[in-house]
Parts: structure tokens; sequence; C-alpha cells
């Protein structure tokens, strides 16, 4: 295929001049800013239960819906994450769905995806330069012991969680540390920004540390705002492509949901939205990390709404929930399912806070699940009032998921009232991580550790409060505890830590031992994958 065939397939596909379409190669592509305009679509967001080793396949079942509304006759477009190439090595592999429902040129976009997180990269490890250059010249308010930025890299590497720079003279010797790229504030500043003057205000708000007195620094005093947008300012322009049925597919920016916002860019979502009678886009984990998320500091910062929310869940998913060991998941268990549906239940009454249909996707697997355990959970979904639709769009793409899409467009009301957040920020920040706690997780509150109050209190400080709540969490469970699966009642969550976010526009409570920098396992997915002569990739994990 041609680069020029590309585009103007997109072009034709989407309504939309093919010169503001800048070819990245012969399958992909950018988009440039100048192409967003209000936006008219109807937003799907996709979400999941609690995630287990069993797999969930929430991206999978978003662009098998997207080629499903497609199939009955809607325009659609997807707006996805980006993979970060720490999980493609690592232990989950990358981010482009599966089998019939993937989106294309799968390669690429796990790896350095036109050139996105490198850039996120270099622009933060830039400002994080300078930090240290203004410390060694004595330039900066800076006290070297309360620097808050640090350097990244897009690789799981728990070597370079903590190390000492400045040795032998090289500068000022003190303890650093990287995160990796997802987690940096840069790539939720990037995700959150509408353009480009919106990406400068949140750079020049990003807090990088403390002065010896507690007065926070901001990033706009180092005056190098301009050069780290000099870096991003081809990488903030969102990347087209395409699923294997050809929905046009916008996969821009990737934070990780458990310690940040775990959305794709808003700029990702409102080009969808703009060339899509429906845009699909989905948040990352589970309804309680990425959804809620999504809902309160996504759409809050963006002017956003939902039009539906889909909850993705496995029969598989729903055994372990249900107690069953990971060897035993293809083995019928009615049971099993029937005790598991409990995570699933307390998901939905979690979307419903927000007033928007709600719709359960059966991601199928259908070597092994039965028709009595998927009616558990048909049958769960009508004592609460959802839809639920089996979807096979592993092995069926568009086709098996016709009868999911249906559901979802029915469901769509021609309008709705002004949506309403899940607290307000004049709530104290206990109160709105309270709310949190309350109505999502279903525990009994927030404990805040001595440490976490005093930095609570430096944060008040500096007036860094009035902001959404991040709540970094564990994925593997709706508490705190990771080893609590199902439905845990009677709990609640310790906050051992504050981080702000200043520039993204969110207030980081930090909930248990949560990995800004993730290690390899034992065996990583980098051992399985293969290159031949002629530069084919085989063995990278979807």
């Amino acid at each position: 295929m041609a680069n020029t065939s590309f585009t103007a397939q997109m072009a034709a596909k989407l309504g939309l001049d093919e010169s503001l379409i800048i070819p990245y190669g012969f399958d992909k592509a950018k988009v440039s800013l100048k192409a967003l305009k209000p936006d008219h679509g109807k937003l799907i967001l996709v979400s999941a239960l609690t995630p287990t080793p069993a797999g969930e396949g929430k991206t999978t079942v978003s662009i098998g819906l997207a080629q499903g509304l497609q199939a009955i006759g809607k325009k659609v477009c997807l707006a996805l994450r980006e993979p970060s190439m720490g999980p493609v090595f690592g232990r989950k592999g990358g981010a482009t769905g599966g089998g019939a429902s993937s989106i294309t040129p799968g390669e690429s976009i796990n790896l350095c995806f036109n050139g996105d997180f490198p850039a996120i990269t270099s622009a933060n490890n830039l400002l994080a330069a300078v930090i240290d250059n203004a410390l060694f010249y004595k330039t900066t308010r800076l006290d070297q012991n309360k620097v808050t930025w640090k350097r990244v890299m897009d690789m799981n590497d728990r070597a370079m969680r903590t190390i000492t720079i400045g040795l032998n003279k090289n500068g000022v010797c003190r303890e650093d540390g990287f995160n990796i790229t997802p987690a940096s504030e840069i790539m939720a500043c990037f995700c959150l920004a509408e353009n480009l003057d919106d990406l400068r205000r949140r750079i020049d708000n990003i807090v990088i540390g403390f002065t010896a007195d507690d007065e926070a620094v901001y990033a706009k005093e180092l005056g190098v705002t301009d050069s780290l947008l000099a870096i991003l300012k081809e990488a903030i322009q969102p990347n087209l492509v395409q699923s294997l049925e050809g929905v046009p597919a916008f996969v821009h920016g990737g934070p990780f949901a458990n310690i940040a916002h775990g959305c794709n860019s808003v700029i990702a979502t409102k080009m969808a939205l703009s060339y899509g009678d429906y845009a699909v886009t989905e948040a990352g984990f589970a309804f309680d990390l990425g959804a809620e998320k999504f809902l309160d500091i996504k759409c809050r910062a963006a002017g956003l709404a939902p039009d539906a929310i889909v909850i993705v869940a496995t029969i598989r998913a729903l055994k372990m929930h249900g107690g069953v060991d990971k060897k035993c998941l293809e083995t019928p268990d009615v049971e099993a399912v029937r005790r598991g549906v409990a995570n699933l239940a307390a998901h939905i009454e979690s979307a419903k806070n927000y007033k928007r249909p709600v719709t359960v996707a059966i991601n199928l697997f259908a070597a092994t699940d039965t028709e009595e355990e998927i009616a558990v959970v048909k049958e769960l979904c009508a004592e609460m009032g959802v839809n639920c639709a089996v979807a096979d769009v592993f092995g069926k793409g568009g086709e098996g998921a016709k009868e999911l899409a249906q559901l979802v467009a029915d469901s769509i009301q021609p309008s709705y009232p002004a949506f309403e957040h899940l607290y307000d920020l004049d709530m104290s920040v206990e109160e709105r991580m309270s709310t949190i706690v309350k109505r999502i997780y279903g525990g009994d509150g927030v404990v805040l550790t001595k440490a976490a109050q005093k930095k609570l209190a430096l944060m008040e400080k500096n007036g860094l409060t009035k902001l959404p709540v991040c709540m970094a969490k564990t994925q593997n469970s709706l508490s705190d505890n990771a080893t609590l699966v199902g439905r845990p009642k009677g709990f609640k969550v310790t906050v051992r830590d504050f981080e702000i976010a200043n520039g993204a526009g969110f207030l980081v409570a930090l909930c248990g031992d949560i990995m800004r920098m993730p290690g390899l396992p034992k065996v990583p997915s980098a051992c399985d994958i293969k290159v031949d002569a002629d530069g084919h990739i085989t063995g990278m994990k979807g």
C-alpha cells in the first residue's frame, strides 16, 4: 500500500482533507491539529471488571465493538492509548487488541509508535537535566534534597528506581531515580492538553520540587518550556491507523491507570468525535481505576461526557474472582461464576453513579465458555437492569459484535441532563477520596498515615489541592490490598503519601506500594521475540 493510498483511504473514510493527514510510512500517519472541529459524535466508554491473570480483553472488545458498529452501518472511529515498551518486553505484551479485533500495523504501534514516547521521554529528561544544571550553578530556589522531578525511560528496569547522580564532581551529588515514561507528568500533561498553548500552560505549572522553606518551585522558573514544546510539537499530533476491518483509529498517548489517569489523549478523543458519529474509547484497567479517572479527571478537564458505558467481562475472569485457580479455568464451573459476578456487580453499580446507560459485554472464549455460565452473567444483568451481549470479537471481529453494537447504539439517548462528576472540588481532599472509596470501591473511607497528613499540609500551604484526586492503588482489587479479589467489604483505603501533578491538573494519592518503574519478570517477553533476515518480527504479544 503506497503512502497516498493509505492517506486517501482514510481521508475518504473520515471525510477529511487529505492535506491534513501526514504520512508516516505506508500504513500509518499523523493528523494535523488543524483538522479538529466541533465534535458531534456519541462517546462510548469501554471499561472492565477487576483484572485477573485470566485476561479480560478490554482493548480487543473496544476494537470489536467499533467494528460491530461499522457492520450495522454506523460511522465510527476509535480513540485508544499507545502501548508502552515496558509491558511489551515485560509480561503483559502490547495493546493492539487480538485476533480479528486488532489495530494495524501492530508491531509499529507497539514499538516507539511514530516517535511519541521517545519525544515525551526526551522532554521529561531535558527538564531533569536543566534542573540539575541549575542546582550546579546555584541559579534556582530549589532545595537539592527536595527535588521531586525524576528522569524516565520507556522500559522496565528495577535497577534504575533509585540511583545516585553527580558523583566525581559531575554535578550536585544527590539521590535520584527513574520512572517509566507512562508515569511521567509530561505524559499526563500531553494527554490532557487541548493544543500546544494548553500544553505550554501545563508544563509551566509543573511543580519540580520545593525550597528549603517548603515553597513550591515551578517548571516555568527554568525558562525551557518552549524547548520542551519544540520536542513535542510533532508528537502532539494524533496518530491515525486502522483496525483490521478498516475502522479509523486515533492512537495517542498512554499514561498508566494505577499511577496516573490512564486515558488516551483528549486530542485523539475529540478527533474521533469530530469524524465519527460514534467514538469508541477505553480507560485503563477496571472501572474503579481507569473509568473513574476518565470521568472525574479527563471529562472534567476537557468538557467531555460519555453517552454510553460498556463493561467488559470474561467467564474466565469471573471464575478467578469466584476462587478458581488459573490452571482450572477451562473446566466448567457455574457456581464459581455465580460467586465471581459479585465483582462485576460492583462495577455496574459504580457505573450507574454517572447516570448513563450501561451495557455488559461478555468477551467470548468460544472453546471453553458454556451456555450455563453465560446465563449466570445474563441473569445478573437482568436483575440490575442493564443490557448484556455475548461478543465473539476475537474470533469473528465486527460480525461477532453486531448484537453488542446494536444494544449500545440503541441505549444512547438523544440528549442527557448535564453530566455530574462524582465529587465537587470544593469538598476537602479527604471527603473527595472518601467519596471515591465509598461509591466506587465499596469501602468504608480512607485513612491517612502521618506522612500523608504532613505531605497534604504541604500541598495545602502551596494552594495545590483544589484539583481532582487521582487514586494510585493496585489494579488487582477493588480495595488497596491486591490479594482481596471478588468484592471485598468492610475495608478502608490507606493513603501513605501524596504527589502533586499540578501541570496535569490532579493530586495523586498513593495507596500501597505503587511502582512507577516496574521490573521485568524472571523470563521476560523480550526473550520470545525474534526478527528474521527480512526484518519480520514474530513472538510479540498483542
